[in-house]
């Protein structure tokens, strides 16, 4: 027997309250409270009331309360949670890594994360952010801070990267370098180059 589509909705957000911030709610996930159209249109109802927000095409979140009001969860938060769910890898994209090490003052003008996934935007709030499919080697060490030497330096491009690996290589630590080392043999021939530089002199 189906149940009431209020009564259906307040399962759903009740199942969204308990999850941690920023977790993707979707039809698939909720099929143990109904069949998939009256899921999909209690999901519709909540955030046409503002109850969940519409992140992407079928895809929700739960709004954080706050002593200010209700607003989106944390950006950071909500790209891990959904690359968690779809076993996606996803890390922060080579001008955010950039300015992240310090290697620029240019701070992007919206978040973009790099996924192993496919392209699409999520809408948080007011919040644009882009997710935006990349080569394996740019997500090789994820969001460890080697893996976000291996984004900035790429996005730096050839002519400044050999400026910036030198700066940066003092920060590393030898495990650092190691794990540069290690997958340097995946990149493009000019980064390869620069990274083991990095890592062995």
């Amino acid at each position: 027997m189906s149940l009431p589509t209020e009564r259906l909705s307040e399962m759903v957000l009740a199942h969204a309250r308990k999850l941690p911030e920023g977790a993707p709610v979707t039809a698939k996930g909720l099929l143990h409270l109904g069949n998939r159209a009256a899921v999909d249109q209690a999901l519709s109802r909540l955030a046409k009331r503002g109850a969940l927000l519409r992140a992407s095409r079928g895809v929700y979140v739960l709004p954080i309360e706050s002593r200010f009001g209700k607003r989106a969860p944390s950006v950071e938060k909500t790209v891990t949670a959904m690359a968690e769910q779809r076993g996606e890898r996803i890390a922060t994209s080579g001008a955010m890594a950039a300015n992240a090490l310090g290697l620029t003052t240019q701070v992007p003008t919206r978040p973009v994360y790099l996924t192993s996934g496919r392209s699409r935007h999520l809408t948080l709030g007011k919040q644009d952010v882009e997710l935006r499919h990349a080569p394996n080697w740019q997500l090789a060490l994820g969001n460890a801070k080697s893996g976000q030497v291996i984004r900035a330096l790429a996005w730096l491009g050839p002519e400044k990267a050999p400026a910036a690996s030198s700066r940066m290589r003092s920060k590393l630590s030898s495990a650092e370098r190691a794990e540069l080392a290690r997958v340097a043999g995946r990149m493009p021939g000019w980064l390869a180059e620069t990274v083991s530089r990095m890592a062995h002199d």
